[in-house]
């Protein structure tokens, strides 16, 4: 792994167990979603449905651990879900999963199958090394609202991602900022499994290698490092 990632003691403290493992790949092939990458995302949907067996995402005890980090730094978890309930309940909806394009696809079917939250950035667009921290309210936040670009800040308290340049993800997994986002120019990215217990490493690992399995078959000869659980 060449991008450095750490956890600061304060979210440590916070929430007790949190582990994330890191895919990087390099050379990747993107572009608009296609029939293997929706193939992808059908197929989760099918193992999502037949995991919950009738039962809504929060019933899931893995899903309810987030929802308990989420109370624990603040934020409401019916109102700013974590990724993976979001996924997953659009994935049960009527309109079923989004089309975004092959590698946000491929993550975003990782998710849902194992019910975990997984975050994709470009690599060329993070500047310096990413923290996982406890944010003051004063780092930076680039987005847009309306159509326009625009800076906002998270709410002191709130557990954020950000690198040196300012918040590459609020609300620990809840909104990725666009200046990091993979889109389909991205050729080198760093994908982010985030698991709680009750969640093994074993099924972290698992989670990971079906990610990296994905990506060979959608960009073959790319280079990709699959990390260990920190």
């Amino acid at each position: 792994m060449t991008l450095t990632l750490t956890v600061s003691d304060e979210v440590r403290s916070l929430v007790p167990g949190f582990t994330h493992l890191a895919v990087e790949a390099r050379g990747l092939v993107n572009g608009p979603s296609d029939e293997v990458s929706s193939a992808l995302l059908d197929e989760a949907g099918r193992r999502l449905a037949e995991r919950l067996d009738g039962r809504s995402p929060d019933r899931d005890p893995h899903v309810a651990a987030w929802r308990a980090a989420y109370t624990a730094f603040g934020a409401k978890p019916s109102r700013t879900r974590n990724s993976a309930e979001a996924l997953a309940r659009r994935a049960l909806a009527d309109g079923g999963l989004p089309r975004i394009n092959r590698l946000v696809d491929a993550y975003n079917a990782v998710s849902v199958a194992h019910l975990i939250p997984v975050g994709g950035e470009d690599l060329d667009r993070i500047r310096g090394a990413m923290r996982l921290v406890v944010a003051t309210g004063d780092e930076p936040f680039a987005t847009t609202a309306g159509g326009v670009e625009t800076v906002e800040h998270p709410e002191t308290g709130e557990v954020v991602w950000c690198d040196e340049a300012g918040v590459t993800c609020r609300r620990w997994n809840w909104r990725q900022g666009p200046r990091t986002r993979i889109d389909d120019s991205t050729v080198n990215a760093l994908f982010l499994l985030e698991a709680l217990e009750p969640m093994t490493s074993a099924e972290l690992v698992a989670a990971g290698a079906e990610l990296a399995a994905s990506l060979e078959r959608l960009s073959p000869g790319a280079r990709i490092a699959v990390g260990a659980p920190e």
